[in-house]
C-alpha cells in the first residue's frame, strides 16, 4: 500500500490555516456531523473539483493537491467523479454514503482514501459521500468541522433522503444558505443512446429544484457539463461543429460538442434566469482569458490539444452577488498545469461576510 500513497509532509501544512474555535463538546460532533445549533459564522471559502477518479488523485497527485488546499484553506471542498463504489453487495442493500470494502482490493482502496483524508490538511474536515453502485460518477463533500450543517441531502427531488442515481448530488443546508454540489450528466452525442433525453430530464429537474428552494440563497457548484456562452470555450467554431463518427442529430439544436450544443446552453441560461442565479466567475471576469479561463482541457495529444471549455461553476443567488470577492480557475495552459492529474482544474469561490446583522437576516429570509 505504501507504494500507492505518499505521506503528507507536516512542515508548513497547517501553519497558515485558520483555526476552527469550538468548545470541546462541539468539536466532537454528533456522529453524522449534522446539528441544529447556530454557528458563530458560516463558510465563505469554497473549492469545487472534478477529480476524474479521487483514488487516482490520492495515489498520484495528493502532495500537490494537499498543498493547494493548505494554501487556499477552503471551508468547503466539493468533489465530483469520485469513481468509488458504494458499500453493499452480494444480497446486501447498497449504502451510497459509505465506501465499499467488499473485496480485498476495495478494502485496500478504502484504506488509502481513509488514510489520505485523515492526514493534514484534510483531517480538519467532515466528509460526506454519495456513491454509485460501481466505479462511476459519485460525489463527495468536505466541510470544516467547525461549520456544522443543519441538514445534508442527496437528492434533487423534494429534498428526499434517497440518493440521486449515480451519486450525482450532495445538498448541504447551513443557517443562511444552501450549497449544492452536483455532477451533471453528460449530454452525449447521439439521441438513440438516450443521452439527450437523460440530460433534458436533468435540466428540467434542476429548474424545479431552484424554484422550490428559493426560500434561502443558493450556492450551486460542480461539474455542470455545459459551457454557457462562446466566451466559455477556446474554439467556438470547433466545438459547434464537432461530430462523433460523422453522426448529425436530426435536431440542429442538439448538434455539436456535448456541453456546447444550442439546446444545452439555452436550457442552462433559462435555469439561471428562472432561479435568479449569477455566474460568479463571469460576474467578475467579463473578458475571455485564453490562459487560465477554462476549467476543462482536452488531452495534450490528439485533436483536442489546446481545446478547452469552462464547464465547472459557482452559481450564486442574486442576494449573494455583492459578496463575491473572488472566483478563480486554477489551471493554466495546454499542458494541464494546476489540474493535479485530472482533466478539470479546481475552481474557487470566496465570499465576504455580510456587512451587517440586518443584511445577514435579509440573506437568510
Amino acid at each position: 500500500m505504501k507504494r500507492f500513497f505518499k505521506p503528507i509532509e507536516k512542515e508548513g501544512s497547517t501553519a497558515a490555516k485558520k483555526p476552527c474555535l469550538l468548545s470541546p463538546e462541539k468539536r466532537d460532533g454528533d456522529g453524522d456531523g449534522v446539528g441544529e445549533e447556530k454557528n458563530p459564522k458560516e463558510p465563505s471559502k469554497f473549492v469545487t473539483w472534478n477529480a476524474n477518479s479521487f483514488l487516482l488523485r490520492v495515489k498520484n497527485n495528493w502532495t500537490e493537491f494537499s498543498k493547494f488546499v493548505s494554501d487556499f484553506d477552503p471551508d468547503v471542498i466539493a468533489i465530483q467523479e469520485v469513481r468509488m463504489p458504494a458499500a453493499g453487495g452480494k444480497g446486501k442493500p447498497k449504502n451510497p454514503e459509505e465506501l465499499s470494502d467488499d473485496t480485498k482490493v476495495l478494502r485496500e482502496e478504502k484504506q488509502i482514501l481513509t488514510r489520505a483524508l485523515s492526514s493534514p490538511p484534510f483531517a480538519n474536515y467532515q466528509v460526506w459521500w454519495s456513491l454509485a453502485d460501481s466505479k462511476y460518477a459519485g460525489t463527495a463533500l468536505l466541510v470544516k468541522k467547525c461549520f456544522k450543517p443543519k441538514k445534508v441531502y442527496f437528492n434533487l427531488d423534494k429534498l428526499a433522503s434517497k440518493h440521486e442515481p449515480d451519486g450525482r448530488v450532495i445538498l448541504v443546508e447551513f443557517e443562511t444558505f444552501r450549497l449544492l454540489n452536483t455532477y451533471s450528466p453528460n449530454n452525449g452525442w447521439k439521441e438513440e443512446e438516450n443521452s439527450f433525453q437523460r440530460r433534458r430530464k436533468w435540466d428540467k429537474r434542476t429548474v424545479e429544484f431552484v424554484n422550490k428552494t428559493s426560500d434561502k440563497p443558493l450556492i450551486w457548484c460542480g461539474d455542470l457539463n455545459v459551457s454557457h456562452e462562446e466566451i466559455d470555450v477556446s474554439h467556438p467554431e470547433f466545438f459547434a461543429t464537432a461530430k462523433l463518427n460523422g453522426y448529425v442529430p436530426p435536431n440542429k439544436e442538439d448538434c455539436g460538442q456535448p456541453g456546447f450544443t444550442p439546446s444545452e446552453r439555452g436550457r442552462f441560461g433559462a435555469t439561471m434566469k428562472e432561479g435568479r442565479l449569477v455566474d460568479a466567475y463571469r460576474y467578475l471576469h467579463k473578458e475571455q482569458d485564453m490562459e487560465s479561463g477554462f476549467s476543462w482541457s482536452g488531452n495534450p495529444i490528439g485533436k483536442y490539444r489546446g481545446k478547452r471549455m469552462r464547464i465547472d461553476y459557482f452559481l450564486v443567488s442574486e442576494q449573494l452577488k455583492e459578496r463575491i470577492v473572488s472566483c478563480k480557475m486554477h489551471g493554466r495552459g495546454i499542458e494541464l498545469e494546476g489540474f493535479y492529474g485530472s482533466d478539470h482544474c479546481p475552481v474557487t469561490l470566496e465570499l465576504s461576510a455580510p456587512s451587517s446583522e440586518t443584511e445577514q437576516k435579509q440573506v437568510s429570509n
